[in-house]
């Protein structure tokens, strides 16, 4: 299981599941990220894509044990929920098994953090119990946007009212939810930083702590490939545009900077730094 340690906060990565998606000119991931582009960036192998060209995604979530706070970013897919992204199968992984296992059960978290609402980053919200959804950490306080939740509970898709109804209502009906801004701190080592544009209310989560720096991304980027294409967009992202915007701004900003930068969808390794790399950058593991 990796982990990482910054300054006094330890960082663990719990896989929920790892998914190859290999290029469909149908309905591709990210367009432009075909196997011949990719081979233009020769660090990408083996970590991030396969022999065949295929983009390595991970899905996972990122659990942050700070001085005083236990924190959970970004909950996955959750078990008993089929959506199509998981070829509308219902997973059923031990994610909260070995989440004890290493010393975490689930009634022990303090804070849960959505860095934004779809549905691979909001399951593990919530779990079945009989034929109801009730909160997986029934002691955390639940973050989320306050500008997120008031895009995605105006939608009438029927996938989001599903992923509403499942996975956040019933932590809203139970009191759990914090709205908060997208700038929120949760403690003195942890605190949101805005991210937008994969979401209105997207965001990233900034640690500091004797020093050291690293920043969880959310959605800001899928896969390391991004860092040298940021203008490369996923078909997810609800404003194009603005996500390329941003995440050229977060490449530039944090190029050769003493910052971890931790991919919530990257392959193991999943942690590295940005370096510039002529005109451009690449991600160093």
């Amino acid at each position: 299981m990796l982990a990482w340690r910054i300054g006094e906060v330890n960082v663990t990565r719990l896989l929920e599941i790892e998914l190859v998606t290999p290029y469909d000119p149908e309905r591709p991931f990210l367009a432009e990220a075909t196997p011949e582009e990719l081979r233009r960036m020769p660090w990408l192998y083996p970590h991030f894509v396969t022999p065949e060209g295929a983009l390595k995604i991970s899905v996972h979530a990122l659990l942050i044990d700070a001085p005083g706070k236990r924190v959970i970013v970004d909950t996955c897919f959750g078990n008993d929920k089929p959506h199509a992204l998981i070829d509308r199968q219902p997973l059923q992984t031990r994610f909260l098994e070995e989440m004890a296992d290493i010393g975490w059960p689930r009634e022990r978290v303090d804070v849960v953090v959505c860095t934004h609402l779809h549905v691979d980053h909001v399951g593990w919200n919530t779990m079945k119990d009989a034929d109801r959804w009730v909160p997986t950490f029934p002691n955390a306080r639940y973050l989320i946007g306050r500008e997120e939740w008031a895009f995605w509970s105006a939608q009438q898709d029927k996938g989001s009212v599903r992923v509403m109804e499942q996975s956040v209502r019933p932590v809203l009906d139970a009191g759990l939810v914090d709205l908060v801004e997208v700038d929120h701190r949760i403690s003195n080592e942890i605190r949101l930083t805005p991210t937008v544009g994969h979401t209105p209310g997207h965001v990233s989560v900034l640690i500091e702590s004797q020093g050291e720096r690293a920043i969880i991304t959310g959605d800001l980027m899928h896969h390391p490939c991004q860092v040298t294409r940021p203008e490369w967009a996923p078909y997810a992202d609800s404003d194009p545009d603005q996500a390329r915007r941003t995440r050229r701004k977060f490449v530039s900003d944090h190029a050769d900077q003493p910052v971890l930068i931790i991919g919530t969808h990257f392959a193991a390794p999943t942690a590295g730094r940005i370096r510039r790399d002529g005109d451009a950058f690449r991600f160093q593991v």
